[in-house]
C-alpha cells in the first residue's frame, strides 16, 4: 500500500500546535519569573544627589556639579540617600537661606559666594552600619567661573570620585562604596557606577547612566529566552519529521 506524502504546509499545520504546547509553558514561566522577580529585587541606588534652591524650594538639578556654574548668591544642596530616581529622591534638610549661610563671609571683588547645604543622610541610608555626620552648611567663596564641584571642594574636602567621575564621597563620607544598587531588603547588590544627577546623568537613570525606567528584564535576557524557545521548537520539529518519514 502506498503511503500518502504530506505536503510541507500540511506538516507545518500539524506541528505548530505540538511545538507551542511543548515549549510555551516552560518559556512563559521563565519570562514571567523574570518579569515578576526583576522589579521586586531592586529598590534603588545609594548616592549623593545634587539640588538647586529655587524660589524657596529644592529642585533636582538638571546638570551635574562638575558642569553647573552657580551665580553669586545661589544656594545648592547635596544629599546622600537611597532612591530609585529623581521622583523619590530625598531632599537636603536644614537651613537653606543664603543670607544666613553666608552671613560670616563678606563679599569681595573678583569672587562669588555660593551657599551649600550638605546632608549626609540618615542611618537608614548608610551602608554597613556607618554613622552619618550631622548635616552642615558652608559658604564657598570661589572664582566667578567656578563650578559647583569646585565650590564644594573649597569647603568639604576630602572628596572622592570614581573612574567615571562620579562623586562618591563628601568630607570623607561614605568611606567606601559608590552609587551601589540596593535591594528591596536594604542589602547592597553592587558597588560601582555613577549616580544620576550628581554625576551628569539625570531622570530615571541608573548610577552607571543606563536606563532602568521600567525595572524589567534586559533586552539581552529576553533575546536569550527567545533563542532557547527557538531551539526547543526546532528540536520538536526535527523529532516529528523523523517520525513522519518512518
Amino acid at each position: 500500500m502506498m503511503r500518502t506524502r504530506r505536503t510541507a504546509p500540511a506538516v507545518a499545520r500539524r506541528l505548530i500546535p505540538a511545538v507551542v504546547s511543548a515549549v510555551a509553558p516552560a518559556a512563559a514561566l521563565a519570562v514571567l519569573a523574570v518579569l515578576v522577580a526583576g522589579p521586586a529585587q531592586a529598590a534603588g541606588y545609594r548616592y549623593w544627589s545634587f539640588w538647586d534652591r529655587t524660589d524657596g524650594t529644592w529642585q533636582f538639578a538638571t546638570q551635574g556639579p562638575s558642569s553647573a556654574r552657580p551665580a553669586d548668591g545661589d544656594v545648592q544642596g547635596f544629599r546622600f540617600a537611597v532612591s530609585a530616581d529623581s521622583q523619590d529622591a530625598s531632599k537636603p534638610r536644614g537651613a537653606a537661606d543664603f543670607d544666613t549661610i553666608c552671613a560670616g563671609t563678606p563679599a569681595v571683588d573678583g569672587a562669588k559666594r555660593v551657599a551649600l547645604v550638605i546632608d549626609f543622610g540618615t542611618l537608614a541610608d548608610a551602608s554597613g552600619g556607618a554613622k552619618p555626620p550631622a548635616e552642615r552648611t558652608a559658604c564657598a567663596q570661589v572664582s566667578p567661573d567656578a563650578t559647583s564641584a569646585e565650590a564644594l571642594a573649597a569647603v568639604a574636602k576630602p572628596l572622592r570620585y570614581n573612574s567615571a567621575a562620579l562623586l562618591c564621597s563628601i568630607a570623607g563620607y561614605p568611606r567606601t562604596g559608590c552609587g551601589e544598587q540596593v535591594s528591596a531588603t536594604g542589602a547592597d547588590r553592587t558597588d560601582s557606577g555613577n549616580s544620576n544627577n550628581g554625576t551628569e546623568a539625570s531622570g530615571t537613570s541608573r548610577p552607571d547612566g543606563t536606563s532602568d525606567a521600567d525595572g524589567g528584564p534586559s533586552a539581552g535576557l529576553i533575546g536569550g529566552l527567545a533563542a532557547v524557545i527557538a531551539l526547543a521548537g526546532a528540536g520538536v520539529w526535527q523529532a516529528r519529521r523523523r517520525r513522519l518519514r518512518g
